[in-house]
């Protein structure tokens, strides 16, 4: 039921015009920071009760690129903060690669709290956070969305295909262009995925150069 929610709730926001239902306060920064405040507490799914620190976002509020992931880890409970460890390093190179220095976009992920032994979050716990996460696109708005792992690409997409597929297609999320590339951390677990997701960050870097 959970994961059919979730698929309801990604067609409705397809078909319902959803950028327009909000309307950023004057400063993108200050609402950003204002929504960390109200949803530091939240226990809408169980991963709550495993947090040490909510991770929200962080970044750039008008960037033109946001980064979006599957969920914190251990590093990230701790620090409160998304991406690091070896796995944000690793991010961080990708993104200077194809000149994105990490100040200059908004990383997020599907779910804010850190499930239990890095597990991948189940259906109701990603359908809990993706308010959050539409939220955090309405304000930042940006041009391009670049999702990391299969995970993410499922909970965004509606899907469950294989990353491949995903890889290799065209993706939309609220109008938004979107690609997807390996985690990371499944870098860091196979280094053979590393030249497949440098192909993937140069078709990225390709589109992202047209922008005005």
């Amino acid at each position: 039921m959970p994961q059919n929610a979730l698929r309801q709730y990604l067609e409705y926001l397809k078909n319902s015009g959803i950028k327009e239902l909000y309307r950023p306060e004057s400063s993108k920064t200050i609402t950003l920071d204002k929504l960390q405040e109200k949803y530091a507490d939240c226990t809408l799914c169980p991963l709550h009760t495993g947090r040490i620190r909510f991770v929200y976002g962080e970044g750039d509020s008008d960037a033109k690129v946001m980064v979006i992931g599957e969920g914190p880890g251990e590093q990230e409970n701790l620090s409160g903060r998304p991406f690091v460890g070896k796995a944000g390093n690793l991010l961080d190179k990708m993104l200077i690669a194809i000149n994105l220095p990490r100040k200059d976009v908004y990383i997020a992920n599907i779910v804010k709290c850190r499930p239990p032994g890095n597990r991948n979050p189940e259906a109701a716990e990603r359908l809990a956070c993706m308010p959050y996460l539409v939220e955090q696109i309405q304000i930042v708005q940006p041009k391009m969305l670049l999702i990391v792992g299969l995970v993410a690409a499922q909970s965004l997409l509606g899907n469950t295909n294989t990353l491949q597929w995903h890889r290799e297609n065209k993706h939309e999320f609220l109008g938004i262009p979107a690609y997807v590339t390996y985690h990371p951390a499944a870098l860091l677990r196979n280094p053979n995925w590393k030249r497949p997701a440098w192909e993937d960050l140069q078709a990225f870097q390709k589109e992202l150069e047209k922008l005005p």
